[in-house]
């Protein structure tokens, strides 16, 4: 149920967050590296986990999932669910040993990522929410680091917010028909093919504008913006692709093109980060 594919989106987003943290104190750990990468991977799939359980009945009507892994017969619905269950308690468990601030908010992000699941049940703002899931992982992985928030994991998380809610409105079109004969909430249905692009143009390029402050305000060098002139590139080329028409390459734009666009930001970034670290007391853990 959980597919590599959909676990690269956040992963070097919460990578850079961890990354910005170590940067701020001064002080590599890898245990809480260790955890937080472990932390992401569990709440990643306890998320994928329940929507495919809660989708179940939706997902065997529909043309495009109906060979998923639930309606197939491959996974019942109890072991789906008590897949859901370990790896939220594992996640729960996961913070408990980073500090008390990311444990005593690890329900919060957990009933906001598994919450999702539901939201297109009743409101168009479901893409919202699935960007707001995604945008606690570099939020986390900095208070992992720093027990305390500041301005730059915060811009951080709201560009990953406006990026998720963008591509996931591409993505929904897709389902547009089978979404408003089944009584399913999402922008496309509420607007329309034409105009959805337009907010996800909108969400897209207010991402690449929070994305320029979040670089300015780390003092990113060369290899930060590199990651950044990148990242936008691939937005644009994802709209260029995809048109109210003609979806057979909204697939191309989902996975690949922001697979790729995440990875390659979060490796330029925390590489520029280290490298203005180096100029700083950066210091190891005894061992």
């Amino acid at each position: 149920m959980v597919k590599f594919s959909h676990s690269v989106f956040a992963m070097p987003f919460g990578l850079t967050g961890l990354f910005l943290g170590f940067a701020e104190t001064r002080e590599f750990d890898p245990l809480i590296l260790f955890l937080v990468v472990f932390g992401l991977v569990f709440v990643r799939n306890a998320a994928m986990g329940f929507n495919r359980w809660a989708d179940r009945k939706i997902d065997a009507e529909n043309v495009r999932t109906k060979d998923r892994e639930i309606p197939a017969g491959v996974i019942s619905t109890r072991q789906a669910l008590l897949f859901v269950v370990v790896n939220g308690l594992l996640f729960i468990a996961t913070t408990y040993f980073i500090n008390p601030l990311c444990f005593y908010l690890s329900p919060v992000a957990l009933t906001v990522v598994l919450g999702y699941s539901l939201t297109k049940r009743f409101t168009a703002l479901c893409h919202i929410i699935l960007g707001l899931g995604l945008s606690l992982s570099p939020v986390g992985a900095y208070i992992a680091v720093t027990g305390y928030l500041t301005l730059d994991p915060i811009l951080l998380g709201i560009a990953v917010l406006t990026w998720v809610s963008g591509f996931d409105i591409i993505y929904a079109l897709q389902d547009e028909e089978f979404d408003r004969t089944h009584n399913l909430y999402s922008i496309p249905t509420y607007l329309g093919k034409n105009r959805a692009l337009l907010v996800s143009g909108f969400l897209h390029f207010v991402t690449a504008a929070v994305l320029a402050f979040f670089i300015y305000t780390i003092e990113g060098q060369y290899l930060a913006w590199t990651a950044f002139v990148f990242f936008v590139c691939l937005l644009v080329y994802q709209h260029l692709i995809v048109k109210p028409n003609d979806l057979s390459r909204v697939n191309l734009a989902f996975f690949t093109t922001n697979g790729i666009a995440s990875i390659i930001f979060g490796i330029l970034v925390i590489l520029d980060i280290l490298v203005l670290s180096f100029h700083h007391s950066f210091s190891f853990p005894a061992i």
